[in-house]
């Protein structure tokens, strides 16, 4: 199956273009091209254009039949080249979501009567199962539907969403309980509990979210779309108050002609902003697009929006910010004892440690004093496994005739503290300042002991991730609030945030503390994001203006989020937001061109219109154009060709910058402004040059 990972068609593939043509003339329909008011009106004009040409053409009279012919010709392709964008933009969708049609298949479900994992079931096809039902698969079995796992644990490969080979575990009771329809057990067995109807599942949005069948227009894009209406329906009064006028005025000053027909459509059409009536449809979709190749899923335009528009966001410590997995840095010894002694203490109580932590103590010995890990039988050696109880582990060796001969524990400053105490030992004074030092530091510090007492410290330490904190300098940089979430001590979160550069924190926090930190920033008119994968941060997900889960999470959190990323990587958040304000940015950027490029029609058309009647106005005609019907021409001409031009720049987005708001406007508005009002005086002058060649 096609997965968001592989890379995007090029839009000059031949197949998407053939496809995007044919798509293209086929939303020439009035009944589809209702959704773009500005390109209808277009299309009103081109068979008025094409009637006249009839006219013309049959009686001989009025403009040269090729003058409204080739003028009726360029207003159809103005409307064609219109469509043809948001086919461009809709084709990469389409051929994606096909690709996921071809994997939907009949699975044959396994319905179990009650949730156990060797009871009787029934076997049911998997459009037959409904919300609640619950359902057994066992290995090699495809999961049936999306569902939440009410028992037992199995490996299960998620490919086929993911695009991720490697399995990945889905277990009851915790934030891991998830699966998705389609997905493959390849180990154990578990019981679903199927949460979605057929046709609701995860599958059928992605595939109606990628194709566009269900994309709704966004509240920016419907502000839009009522200016373009606006400016439309004032220039089209003026076109249409025009005539009369040019009648009066050719009857009054005794010269000159009306303006014709198509003179006053070419007009209408040059003065409406056709350029982003046309792109935007495809700027949205392509939106999408680029972020399916991100691997999220965006379950509504409204939430790559929101995610442009973002200035405060609320991220994890763990996973995001750090790698989550605390790694041994540093063996502080107590007064009396070598680092050496403590790190082979550190590395024995750590051999039957399989946690991260466990594993670098025992990696850091090796590094620093060459300690090659031990091999102890069972006779020899019985380990402790660590406890939430006790918060400590470690070993107690024995000699050859079976006695006790060496106990030693690692674990939390305080549990061993206890356990030194009540074996009539003391904690040495001269580790408290390390201890204190390491807390401040953002770091966890590591007590070993043995039967003598406290051997040391070992430093272990969240490290910061690679490259997070220039990005959150990024993000401060234009005007984003970053809040790390954690719930370590406020010395330890405050050390981890200095470090990675974030503006503020939350230490010790609780889901209700989530939640109140969001509606607090919106109240001061913040729009907030987050990232939450328990059913813990469902309350705070559905609250915040953008909100994340992870695949990976629980049913709760994925219904409560607007955006679902398939990697399940909390960092992905900063590439929604720039994903966000890039959107936001070639919309604005565009809009800009558009409206800056009717500059230079002006003075192509007006001139050329009403010349006869006012030879005065050819002082207007400041690119010197040739005729009236040559420079009528040019600006239609332009007109048309500058939408797919402008194709590749929708689809692709404008460039995104880091930098201030102020900024970003001033730099934009000098490229897209100037450049709009300089392009059309070029393009217009050398389509003149061209038009008077070839007649």
């Amino acid at each position: 199956m096609a997965t968001p990972r592989e890379k995007s068609k090029n839009i000059y593939d031949p197949k998407l273009l053939k496809t995007a043509l044919a798509d293209s003339i086929k939303k020439l329909d009035p009944r589809d091209l209702w959704r773009n008011p500005v390109m209808l009106a277009v299309e009103a004009g081109s068979v008025i254009t094409t009637i006249n040409f009839l006219v013309n053409l049959i009686t001989q009279k009025g403009e040269p039949a090729w003058f409204t012919g080739t003028v009726s010709v360029w207003l159809w392709l103005t409307v064609i080249f219109a469509t043809f964008a948001e086919s461009l933009a809709e084709g990469r969708g389409k051929a994606r979501a096909e690709s996921m049609k071809k994997t939907q298949k009949e699975i044959v479900a396994k319905k179990l009567k009650k949730p156990e994992l060797d009871g009787e079931y029934e076997l049911v096809p998997s459009t037959g199962l409904r919300k609640g039902d619950i359902i057994l698969i066992e290995a090699n079995d495809l999961i049936a539907s999306d569902g939440e796992v009410i028992l037992g644990a199995a490996l299960v490969n998620e490919a086929a969403v993911t695009g991720e080979s490697a399995p990945v575990v889905r277990e009851s009771g915790g934030d891991r309980s998830a699966v998705t329809g389609g997905t493959k057990v390849i180990a154990n067995r578990i019981v679903v509990r199927i949460t979605a109807n057929p046709g609701e599942t995860f599958l059928d949005r992605m595939i109606n979210l990628v194709e566009g069948a269900k994309r709704r227009k966004t509240p920016n894009e419907i502000a839009l779309e009522v200016l373009l209406i606006a400016l439309t329906v004032v220039f089209f009064l003026v076109v249409l108050n025009l005539n009369p006028l040019s009648v009066y005025s050719a009857k009054a000053m005794g010269q000159g002609y009306p303006v014709p027909l198509t003179v006053l459509v070419a007009l209408f059409v040059c003065l409406a902003p056709t350029t982003i009536a046309a792109l935007l449809p495809a700027i949205g979709i392509a939106g999408m697009d680029r972020l399916f190749q991100k691997n999220v899923i965006a379950l509504s335009g409204r939430a790559i929006e929101a995610a442009g528009d973002v200035n405060v966001l609320l991220l994890d410590k763990t996973g995001t910010i750090t790698f989550g997995n605390r790694i041994a840095t540093e063996f502080i010894p107590a007064p009396m004892i070598t680092t050496q002694h403590l790190a082979e203490a550190a590395q024995l109580a750590s051999l039957a440690d399989e946690t991260p932590e466990g594993r670098s103590i025992v990696v850091l010995a090796k590094e620093r004093f060459e300690l090659r890990a031990q091999s102890l039988t069972p006779s020899q050696a019985r380990f402790i496994p660590f406890s939430v109880q006790t918060r400590m582990s470690g070993i107690d060796i024995h000699d050859p005739e079976g006695s006790l001969s060496l106990s030693i524990r690692k674990g939390a400053v305080d549990a061993i503290r206890a356990y030194v105490e009540a074996n009539g030992g003391s904690f040495p004074a001269q580790l408290q300042e390390p201890v204190d030092a390491i807390s401040r530091a953002g770091g966890t510090p590591l007590a070993v002991a043995d039967d003598q007492g406290v051997l040391g410290v070992v430093h272990l330490k969240d490290m910061v991730k690679d490259g997070i904190r220039e990005r959150f300098t990024e993000l401060h940089n234009i005007g984003i609030k970053t809040i790390m979430i954690t719930g370590d001590n406020p010395l330890t979160a405050a050390a981890i945030a200095a470090e990675a550069n974030v503006d503020d924190f939350l230490a010790q926090a609780k889901p209700e503390d989530k939640l109140k930190l969001i509606r607090e920033h919106q109240e001061q008119g913040y729009m907030v994001a987050m990232t939450g994968d328990g059913t813990n941060d469902a309350p705070a997900l559905a609250q915040a203006d953008v909100a994340v889960a992870m695949n990976t999470g629980t049913q709760a959190a994925r219904e409560a989020a607007n955006i679902i990323d398939l990697d399940s990587n909390p960092t992905k958040l900063l590439d929604i937001v720039e994903i966000g304000k890039q959107i936001l940015m070639t919309r604005g950027n565009l809009t800009t061109f558009s409206i800056a490029n009717d500059v230079a029609k002006y003075f192509a058309i007006i001139p050329a219109a009403l010349c006869t009647i006012y030879p005065q106005l050819l002082v207007l005609n400041i690119m010197h154009l040739s005729n009236p019907h040559s420079a009528i021409l040019s600006a239609v001409i332009f007109n048309a060709i500058i939408i797919p031009m402008l194709v590749p720049l929708a689809l692709k987005g404008t460039r995104y910058r880091p930098m201030p708001a102020e900024k970003l406007l001033i730099h934009n508005l000098l490229v897209y402004g100037a450049g709009g009002i300089l392009a059309p005086f070029i393009g217009i002058k050398l389509l003149d040059v061209l038009i008077n060649a070839l007649i």
